[in-house]
């Protein structure tokens, strides 16, 4: 992921959401369908979400305290937790109840071509929101899937954004079906019906993004490639002869800490041994940049005594050496 968080994407997002929420307001007075009510509120609450993500990126950056040695790096993982609260509760539940009433208490929708023109316009507007932020992805998206992007980003920012625009998307089509249904038919049920869908689809939008983000704030382990790099770089083959076991975890989207044993050879001195290390620190950081903090613990290597996590684990131990001397 990018360092700058899908900043890009977030902007374009913030503005294209100002400008659909006053419109689609304004649609809301002269209309009355309650589907552009639900519709500016999804908007409205989607501006406050991109807030969200600006501010959590910029209090992200504060340097370490002694309170709070390893930074504020999760910062965006809370902001972005706040987001999935937000759709939740303003977005899903608010479309949900004003469906409800519209659905117990329809009437018929006036000036149609106030609705249709703004969804119109939206759908334009938020397809320019979700093309940037589809092209910030695939900066860094690789040979992922879009679910697997989504599932294993570790910066939050542009998986949200990514969800929120196709969920404002598929929202402003269900709108749209919303008000043409009860246009033809003129039967205002079809405009809360329109509405309902729209907040059932926020509601699971929500969950899932607070299921991917609760994973970020529990701590996540470093990607399979970059756990392959960190393994590769940690032994030379001379004094460092073996990792026996290692643990990674995301400080923030940019910051990786990484701790190990690793196996020296069991006539070397101190001061070979706090050498080796430290070159394997500086390898380390050469194969993976966002490795900033790192500890290691040197040990030697007993088969029993010693084993670790399943080579399959991402976060656990190379095979095993036939490196007599590893064996000492």
């Amino acid at each position: 992921m990018s360092a700058s968080g899908g900043t890009k994407a977030i902007v374009a997002a913030l503005a294209a959401n100002l400008a659909i929420a006053v419109a689609k307001f304004v649609a809301f007075l002269f209309s009355g369908s309650s589907s552009m009510l639900a519709e500016s509120v999804h908007s409205l609450a989607d501006s406050g979400n991109q807030g969200l993500l600006l501010l959590g990126g910029k209090k992200a950056k504060r340097e370490a305290t002694p309170q709070h040695p390893f930074g504020f790096g999760r910062e965006r993982y809370i902001y972005a937790f706040l987001v999935s609260i937000v759709l939740f509760t303003v977005g899903g539940m608010f479309a949900i109840y004003e469906g409800y009433e519209k659905i117990h208490d329809p009437h018929e929708i006036t000036h149609w071509y106030w609705p249709v023109g703004v969804l119109v316009f939206a759908i334009l507007a938020e397809s320019f929101s979700f093309r940037t932020a589809i092209k910030e992805s695939n900066e860094t998206r690789g040979q992922q899937t879009w679910p697997q992007f989504i599932r294993r980003a570790k910066a939050p920012e542009l998986p949200v954004v990514l969800l929120e625009d196709f969920g404002a998307l598929v929202g402003l089509v269900l709108a749209l079906g919303g008000v043409g249904l009860a246009l033809l038919t003129g039967n205002g049920v079809w405009d809360g019906i329109g509405t309902l869908c729209i907040g059932i689809l926020l509601i699971v939008i929500a969950i899932i993004l607070a299921a991917e983000t609760k994973s970020l704030l529990l701590g996540e382990a470093a990607g399979l490639d970059d756990v392959e790099k960190i393994k590769a770089a940690v032994v030379d083959g001379d004094t460092v002869t073996r990792l026996i076991h290692m643990r990674t975890l995301h400080l923030g989207p940019e910051e990786l800490l990484v701790a190990a044993k690793i196996a020296v050879r069991h006539d070397d001195s101190a001061a070979q041994v706090a050498d080796a290390i430290n070159a394997a620190e500086t390898r380390i950081r050469e194969a993976v940049p966002i490795a900033r903090v790192i500890y290691l613990e040197p040990d030697i290597y007993h088969a029993e005594a010693d084993r670790g996590p399943e080579p399959t684990d991402p976060t656990g131990t190379v095979p095993t050496s036939t490196d007599p001397a590893a064996r000492a």
